[in-house]
């Protein structure tokens, strides 16, 4: 009989046609190579950047430790280089080879003179997308920081007042600063555990007295969007002066908090969040 015949046959072609459109909905959807499907590549907006924090005078890469475990915790690489604190332009050009060193995108994140350097570092590297100033100096060119703290009548005479200075061996007759140790906790962190200040009291790292002369160079705030943190009880950088500078340099990307000049000790999460806006 010819009609189960017909009806084998139909089955037949509509397997065969069912095999041969299988096929082709996979490769539609997963690229297929040698059979192997090969996973969709990331779009480039995806890639999450490097954080790199800079620490400032009086100040080790330790203060950053309370941001640096809630960036952690949200998927970033964090890196934390040493700033020199010997002269604006030999910290400047340290930092600009250690950023030569990563590849990908870069948020440069810098804390009271190390807002300096990241200004200074950061020309010309396209890598980096945004910069962070935290209680920082961010100045203009040809600018020293003592001329940037001044702005908007900024006054940190209490600050220099209670700075201990001592000699180095060096050919241009500078000398190391630290803050009086009694005085650190008042004009440094006041906000924070004063276990905490009083710790950070005994590791201050030295400034050298010729970062304070260092005249800026092109600032990379003219080229790369900037965000900044004031710290309205700032005692280390005048308040008004960090609204000044953030007034030019980060264009309304700006927070304001109650805060003494190591917000990112006493306040990381703050800190945090104005990080991740800018590596969003």
């Amino acid at each position: 009989m010819s009609f189960p015949t017909s009806r084998l046959a139909l089955a037949g072609v509509l397997a065969a046609s069912a095999l041969a459109v299988i096929p082709a909905a996979a490769s539609a959807a997963t690229p297929v190579t040698a059979g192997v499907p090969v996973a969709a590549s990331k779009p480039a907006h995806s890639v999450k950047p490097t954080i790199v924090l800079v620490h400032g005078a009086w100040a080790d890469a330790s203060g950053w430790n309370g941001v640096t475990k809630r960036l952690q915790a949200k998927g970033y690489t964090v890196v934390a280089p040493p700033n020199l604190l010997r002269s604006l332009d030999e910290d400047s050009a340290y930092l600009k080879s250690f950023l030569a060193t990563i590849s990908g995108p870069i948020v440069l994140v810098g804390h009271s003179y190390g807002g300096a350097v990241i200004t200074n570092a950061a020309t010309g590297n396209p890598n980096v997308k945004s910069l962070v100033y935290i209680s920082a100096y961010a100045p203009d060119q040809g600018e020293t920081i003592a001329e940037a703290g001044a702005l908007a009548g900024g006054d940190n005479s209490v600050l220099v007042s209670h700075l201990i200075k001592r000699p180095y061996p060096n050919a241009s007759g500078a000398v190391d600063t630290t803050v009086d140790p009694a005085w650190f906790p008042k004009l440094f962190a006041a906000d924070a555990p004063l276990s905490e200040t009083k710790l950070m009291a005994t590791q201050q790292r030295p400034l050298s007295s010729a970062a304070f002369e260092g005249e800026t160079g092109v600032p990379a705030w003219k080229s790369i969007p900037a965000y900044y943190l004031v710290s309205l009880d700032d005692k280390t950088i005048p308040p008004v002066a960090e609204k000044a500078m953030a007034a030019r340099a980060a264009k309304g990307r700006t927070v304001e908090i109650h805060s003494s000049h190591a917000a990112m000790v006493a306040h990381p999460a703050q800190v945090t969040d104005l990080i991740l806006r800018a590596a969003a």
